[in-house]
């Protein structure tokens, strides 16, 4: 008896030094990274008596007024790939504001990218896209009647749950971000939606992806629902990768497409495909509760509600 004592005081003893070890390099990783954004930031957006937005703003040559996409950032926070996207989709004629929703902190640590999701509650993360709404509709060179949002992973999700809940965005792009099924919910949104999701994603199974589209559908929301067969989560990355073609850059151009469908007013029409017009597989293998699962049920599910 005393040996199985033994045996799990060393487990636990091994687990409580392993958190130790994680948490002080969170914290040791967040202290690092103060000046991260300094490099990829080019505007302060104010933000009431909270901590000010630092953001990259892409704009179009041209006096206006321009359609405004608001991209929001995977949960490492805003990258230079973030930046890159910014800069390409503001050549077709947008002003993009992609906005750091964790207030000074991005990472590449894959500890404190948890910890920043986790810990920034969803409506502080709502008040600071507020607030960069408000700054857009201040701009003298943005047509504030066409908005939209959009975002990869954790800014899919952010993406979609604030659109649900603001009239002012007129369209909706979720890259593989956690989705809303609840076509009472979805009826909220003001107009078209696009999805883009990998088949091989282990994070969204399949099955999740079909009940986005049929509570689009239910809703009554026009919307296009892809999925690139073989593709995994975050499979869309910089513009020097979506630039080599492949389905990342179909993803893109789909993207493009529908920005520039939904701004002219133009049908976007109902879309629900594989990239190779397969039907999506229903292995047993998507059920599971793999750690990537647990990842997307408790962390990445968390910009959704």
């Amino acid at each position: 008896m005393q040996k199985i004592i033994k045996i799990i005081s060393w487990i636990l003893g091994i687990l409580v030094g392993f958190m130790v070890v994680i948490a002080a390099s969170v914290i040791i990783d967040q202290g690092m990274g103060v000046n991260r954004l300094d490099g990829i930031t080019n505007t302060v957006i104010p933000n009431g008596n909270n901590p000010a937005i630092r953001a990259y703003v892409a704009r179009p040559s041209g006096t206006g007024p321009f359609p405004v996409v608001i991209m929001v950032h995977e949960w490492w926070g805003l990258k230079a790939e973030i930046v890159g996207k910014a800069d390409a989709l503001a050549k077709d004629g947008y002003i993009v504001v992609a906005p750091n929703l964790f207030r000074g902190n991005t990472t590449d640590w894959f500890p404190t990218a948890i910890w920043q999701v986790v810990n920034t509650p969803t409506t502080q993360i709502d008040g600071d896209l507020d607030a960069v709404l408000q700054w857009v509709n201040n701009q003298p060179d943005a047509n504030r009647t066409k908005i939209a949002i959009m975002g990869f992973c954790f800014g899919g999700g952010t993406a979609l749950r604030y659109s649900v809940n603001t009239p002012a965005i007129t369209a909706t792009a979720v890259f593989y971000g956690s989705v809303i099924t609840d076509p009472t919910e979805l009826k909220k949104i003001q107009g078209p939606v696009l999805g883009i999701f990998g088949g091989a994603d282990t994070m969204i199974p399949q099955k999740e992806v079909a009940a986005f589209d049929a509570g689009l559908t239910a809703a009554g929301i026009p919307h296009q629902v892809t999925t690139y067969d073989g593709e995994p989560h975050a499979f869309v990355k910089s513009i020097a990768e979506i630039n080599k073609g492949g389905n990342q850059q179909k993803a893109w151009n789909q993207l493009r497409e529908f920005l520039t469908k939904a701004f002219n007013g133009q049908a976007i029409s109902r879309q629900y495909r594989l990239a190779n017009h397969q039907q999506p597989a229903k292995g047993a293998a998507q059920q599971f509760m793999t750690p990537n699962r647990w990842l997307h049920q408790f962390v990445c599910n968390k910009t959704v509600h």
